[in-house]
């Protein structure tokens, strides 16, 4: 009998003779099987796809509607491709700043999506409290599902008292940190965290080790402008509302109920 070359014989054969130490058969037949094969796109390259192919409609150059259909078919076997890459869940750290508005409203967004979804959620405002908001109070309808406490007094110019600001900020910090560690809140907002930061009346170094108390699957939303570069870097998403026009600037229309509060 002829001789044979390990390319001519079948991947399992090869895979058999193989000496103890080595790779295990099964593997090695596998990846002689496989050997030939182009490997998947990864992420990076399916988000490039997914680019050039674009978000459909009239920004689609194809005139015809095959076509068109042609490539939304594969629009969309390309993102059933890059969710099937991101399958991880995790606790997000999610940071809305910026000097325009929006960034309460961008968390309580979140809020009531949570609580849509049956999980518990705890809100502690920063620098705010001198007034009832609309929201608390629609939000009472979720009872003991949402904790909300407004733990301010108001803006530095209604206070006008750095010391008790500074006390109320650390006690706002200290019930925050007893939600975080909290593995029943699902969500904790920590509304206009920044402007105490920026303020000085909380450490950015008590902020981010109390962002380390969270369970693995706790979401955080912090707001407010000025977040500093470290609490971005930190972040698993950040936001920033850009101001281009406001009613009170331009036009010196004044705060109205159900817009800003």
């Amino acid at each position: 009998m002829a001789n044979s070359s390990p390319g001519d014989q079948p991947a399992a054969a090869v895979a058999a003779d193989l000496a103890p130490g080595d790779l295990p058969a099964a593997a090695v037949a596998a990846d002689l099987a496989l050997g030939d094969q182009p490997a998947a796109p990864g992420a990076a390259e399916l988000d490039q796809l997914a680019a050039e192919l674009g978000p459909g409609g009239v920004l689609a150059p194809e005139p015809d509607q095959d076509g068109y259909r042609r490539r939304m078919a594969r629009r969309q076997q390309v993102q059933q491709q890059r969710v099937g890459e991101r399958n991880r869940e995790k606790g997000l750290v999610l940071v809305f700043t910026g000097d325009g508005k929006g960034k309460t409203t961008a968390a309580l967004g979140l809020v009531l999506r949570t609580l849509g979804h049956g999980e518990q959620v705890a809100v502690v405002q920063f620098i705010k409290g001198g007034w009832q908001p609309g929201e608390a109070r629609a939000l009472e309808l979720f009872g003991d599902a949402l904790h909300w406490h407004a733990l301010g007094e108001g803006f530095t110019w209604q206070t006008q008292d750095r010391q008790r600001d500074r006390m109320l900020v650390q006690e706002a910090w200290r019930q925050s940190c007893s939600y975080l560690a909290d593995a029943k809140r699902k969500l904790v907002v920590l509304d206009e965290v920044n402007v105490a930061l920026k303020l000085g009346y909380l450490e950015l170094e008590q902020l981010l080790e109390g962002l380390e108390l969270r369970p693995p699957l706790t979401h955080v939303a912090l707001t407010g402008r000025g977040a500093p570069e470290a609490l971005v870097q930190r972040a698993d998403l950040v936001t920033e509302m850009k101001l281009l026009r406001h009613p009170f600037r331009e036009q010196g229309v004044k705060a109205q109920a159900g817009i800003e509060f």
